[in-house]
């Protein structure tokens, strides 16, 4: 899977968001401008030490993505969607993307994807889900309709080794 985040301001959120995609496997890719520097600190540690196995690509803005990335299907998850998140088939090389805290995805975008647009439904007057959650709900629906793919023989395989330890 590949998580994209368009414009994230939030460093902690950007790790956490980065620990969910080594623990699932799954790519990120940000794109600028970025509310922090990759090397922050808060980054860092909301990621702990599984930063450096993270596959991410950083882009210079949203046009140098699509340019990378032609023809792609493109989710985008926003508070506005038509769909629920699980209301579409995500493909195993599935782009879920995701806006920055403040904003979300920008209004011109949606409106070029709404096909694409899907969101997760929520009670009452709330405005939205924290990112990093929202990142985790979507992308484990998209993995459980792919049988969550090498995940599951990766998770037997580490507790087969384990109980051999116990």
């Amino acid at each position: 899977m590949n998580i994209v985040l368009l414009e994230p301001e939030m460093p902690a959120n950007t790790g956490n968001i980065g620990r969910t995609c080594v623990a699932t496997g799954s790519r990120l890719h940000l794109i600028r401008p970025l509310g922090f520097q990759l090397n922050e600190r808060m980054l860092k540690r909301a990621g702990l030490d599984y930063w450096d196995k993270l596959d991410v690509t950083v882009y210079d803005d949203y046009e140098d993505f699509l340019a990378r990335h032609p023809g792609e299907r493109i989710y985008m998850a926003t508070t506005k969607g038509r769909k629920l998140y699980t209301d579409v088939h995500y493909a195993p090389d599935a782009y879920i993307m995701f806006g920055k805290e403040s904003a979300g995805i920008p209004e011109e975008i949606l409106l070029e994807n709404q096909e694409n647009c899907v969101r997760i439904p929520m009670w009452g007057d709330i405005r939205s889900l924290n990112l990093s959650n929202s990142v985790a709900v979507v992308l484990y629906e998209a993995l459980r309709q792919n049988g969550f793919a090498e995940m599951t023989l990766q998770g037997e395989l580490h507790r087969l080794r384990w109980k051999e330890t116990v």
